[in-house]
């Protein structure tokens, strides 16, 4: 497995890292024993970094990578933990807290369900609007210097809140969604990023299922109360213009012997050397999908074809609803 490093003073991290988010969450019921094994295939194939949040299911996700941490040595793992969102019984979300006090008080919890006494990196979900982001990353860099955090990371962060937290920690990694129908962080947050030293942890890169070239308006009509179902990417007149783009991706994926999910994949591996995309497999055939996107070459005309095919600007609709499209700093960046 290629070797990535996660910012400029950061630690070396395989070129692509498993989400483990569907394991728990958001996409219907998971096998427990296929996301265990499909997280002991990734790590078998060279992969360390594991994402996950102490939201996901509750803190599910957690307790599920506690229990493969039972076969795999601690040290073979880079753990990604997200914190700060809040939620309700019924599972809806409440909104974000990163507090200094819940910052302490969420990894005290994280640890505990992790069954470890580090996080390799910790970062809020969303930027907080009520709590200035010095005091947040200020309260993880008490946690950096008392050993129970590695390094810092942010999510869905603009670009003047990197240079802010940049100034009180080193920052490793910017999480945010990035594919070829979200590039909105190439305008100010990436290049930000990268004057920064900072690496892009790139989530999203198949869209949430759009791009992996098995979604039909009839799987949206079934979605029901499926995360999917709720965003306007996957409704209506919204899914069929984004569906041609799809078919037009298709066509270039099969030249190269590959499938839309590949080139989708392989065009987040293009973007550079610190980029490092998230899969969100939940199975082991997804996750050797992705692999082998690894070893798809693009060359600059493919390239040029791939973008052609899928505009900039083509997508049909927000990638969130209105209500989380509100919480996203970078959005406002």
């Amino acid at each position: 497995m290629k070797q990535k490093q996660l910012g400029t003073n950061g630690p070396m991290v395989s070129a692509l890292g498993l989400g483990c988010m569907g394991m728990s969450d958001f996409y219907g019921p998971a096998d427990r024993n296929e996301s265990l094994a499909t997280i002991q295939a990734a790590v078998d194939a060279g992969i360390q970094l594991l994402d996950t949040g102490d939201f996901y299911g509750m803190g599910h996700n957690e307790l599920l990578i506690r229990e493969a941490l039972a076969t795999i040595p601690r040290e073979k793992l880079f753990i990604a933990v997200k914190f700060g969102a809040l939620r309700a019984p019924d599972r809806s979300f409440l909104g974000v807290d990163t507090r200094p006090a819940a910052v302490k008080n969420a990894l005290a919890y994280t640890l505990q369900r992790l069954g470890t006494d580090y996080v390799d990196l910790y970062q809020p979900a969303r930027v907080d609007p009520q709590v200035p982001i010095e005091d947040t990353v200020g309260a993880i860099k008490e946690m950096v210097d008392a050993g129970y955090v590695r390094h810092i990371g942010l999510s869905e962060a603009g670009a003047d809140t990197l240079r802010r937290a940049s100034k009180v920690h080193p920052i490793a990694q910017l999480q945010i969604e990035y594919s070829l129908v979200s590039r909105h962080i190439e305008e100010e947050i990436l290049p930000t990023a990268r004057e920064l030293g900072i690496a892009i942890s790139a989530y999203g890169v198949l869209s949430r299922g759009l791009l992996s070239g098995h979604w039909t308006p009839e799987r949206s009509s079934q979605a029901g109360r499926e995360f999917r179902g709720h965003l306007p990417r996957f409704q209506g007149e919204n899914l069929e213009k984004n569906l041609a783009l799809v078919e037009a991706l298709r066509g270039i994926a099969e030249e190269k012997g590959a499938n839309v999910a590949q080139i989708a994949t392989a065009w987040v591996i293009s973007r550079g050397e610190d980029v490092i995309p998230l899969i969100g497999a939940r199975k082991r055939s997804h996750l050797a999908d992705a692999l082998a996107a690894l070893e798809l070459v693009l060359d600059a005309d493919d390239l040029t074809r791939i973008e052609a095919a899928v505009p900039k600007d083509a997508v049909a609709g927000t990638r969130y609803d209105a209500w989380q499209m509100n919480m996203l700093d970078s959005e406002r960046s």
